[in-house]
């Protein structure tokens, strides 16, 4: 697995981003979903990655730096085909390694609820991330989960 920064231009990319988005809004009511659109993602404070096995796009990550300490992961997803096989690890812990490059704090994310998104909720409870109370803009939601993980830089 190859993970590069992604300029969210090909095919592939734009696909799977529609695939994640079309999957929020089927599962989780409209006023709760806080995936980014293709445009909210070509922000400059957001770096995208994508996966891949060659030519075949296995899966993307995001992080968004919020302030100089703090950063959120944005938009995970694993192409269906590549689910189980270590893609949304992988893609998470290097968005992990470069927040603790840059020097954050730490690393925030917001992410379902329902019982949809438990393996998501899983995986980051592996790589450390804690339940938390609603931060930056977001507001209390039954709908949502929020998630921090430390990096020691307190």
């Amino acid at each position: 697995m190859e993970i590069r920064t992604d300029n969210l231009r090909g095919e592939a990319i734009i696909a799977l981003l529609q695939e994640h988005l079309d999957d929020m809004y089927r599962i989780t009511p409209a006023e709760s979903v806080h995936a980014l659109d293709l445009e909210g993602l070509r922000a400059d404070n957001i770096t995208f990655w994508c996966a891949w096995d060659g030519n075949v796009l296995l899966g993307c990550a995001a992080l968004k730096q919020m302030d100089a300490r703090n950063g959120e992961i944005k938009s995970m997803r694993t192409a269906r085909a590549h689910r189980g096989k270590g893609v949304a690890s992988g893609l998470l812990g290097h968005a992990i390694g470069v927040a603790q490059h840059r020097g954050y704090s730490r690393v925030w994310l917001e992410t379902g609820s329902f019982a949809e998104f438990a393996p998501a909720r899983a995986l980051y409870e592996r790589h450390g991330f804690q339940y938390c109370a609603p931060f930056a803009d977001y507001r209390l939601d039954p709908n949502s989960v929020f998630m921090v993980k430390h990096l020691g830089r307190e």
